[in-house]
């Protein structure tokens, strides 16, 4: 490897210091790390989005941004005194020499299951291992909803605790939802709050279990009733109204007309 001096790595580094040094950049200067946590949410997004459109000047652009804003927040943690980039590339380089014993080490593992939970293991004796922590407490709780129920299921069936059957799992969701409606026919908030919860945490593991992603599987409906939606409001100028004009029995003619084409 290039000394990291001659990088383009190095001139990033730099650049980012000095926009932060007295007579840097004014915007720059006033950031903290909590003013840069939205931007760096928005930015890992922005780069999932790209991905998706498969479009690859638009994701080496949004990786772009991301390395930038790690840059940030690791040069004003260095400002007073916490940890510098290097020890943040240091620690990430032992932790993967760490985790990864079956390339480093002598650690026998050869399939990606095995290896996944190898990592798992490995990760908890790291972070609880002298300490007795549960397992699942280093769960982040900023993750979205969907992304932490599910990141939560996949961690659990890493140590077995998990359906056999995708049966079983169906069964769970009409249970939820039984529950749910005996909830909703009570008319206490609390409880109903509690089912929902406990359906869309079932709804979760079912698309888990298929081998689907839930946080894509939702965006791929909303996407889907978007254009849709679109396409009843396109319809609705057509026949000379606006949204708010028609009633709900036109709109689900509309509605119904839509969903029987093919163009999503």
């Amino acid at each position: 490897m290039e000394d990291l001096s001659d990088t383009a790595f190095a001139k990033l580094c730099e650049i980012v210091a000095k926009l932060r040094a007295p007579g840097g950049c004014p915007w720059d200067r006033e950031q903290t790390n909590e003013s840069l946590l939205p931007p760096l949410i928005e930015e890992a997004y922005e780069v999932a989005g790209a991905i998706h459109a498969g479009d690859d000047a638009n994701l080496r652009e949004e990786l772009g941004d991301l390395i930038l804003l790690a840059l940030m927040h690791s040069e004003i943690a260095n400002e007073t005194g916490r940890f510098h980039i290097g020890e943040v590339l240091e620690e990430v380089t032992a932790k993967l020499i760490r985790r990864h014993p079956h390339v480093f080490a002598k650690s026998e593992v050869r399939d990606a299951e095995g290896v996944v939970k190898q990592w798992e293991a490995i990760k908890h004796e790291e972070k609880n291992g002298a300490t007795g922590g549960h397992y699942l407490s280093n769960l982040p709780a900023a993750l979205p909803a969907l992304v932490r129920a599910q990141k939560a299921q996949k961690k659990a069936a890493r140590v077995n605790f998990d359906w056999t059957q995708l049966s079983d799992v169906v069964a769970k969701v009409d249970e939820e939802l039984a529950e749910t409606k005996d909830a909703l026919a009570s008319g206490d908030n609390a409880a109903i709050a509690d089912e929902i919860g406990d359906l869309l945490f079932a709804v979760v593991n079912l698309t888990r279990k298929s081998g689907l992603d839930a946080e894509g599987a939702l965006q791929q409906a909303t996407d889907k009733f978007v254009a849709r939606f679109n396409r009843l409001e396109d319809e609705l100028r057509i026949r000379g109204k606006k949204l708010g004009d028609a009633e709900l029995e036109e709109l689900d003619e509309i509605w119904n007309e839509i969903k029987m084409t093919k163009h999503e």
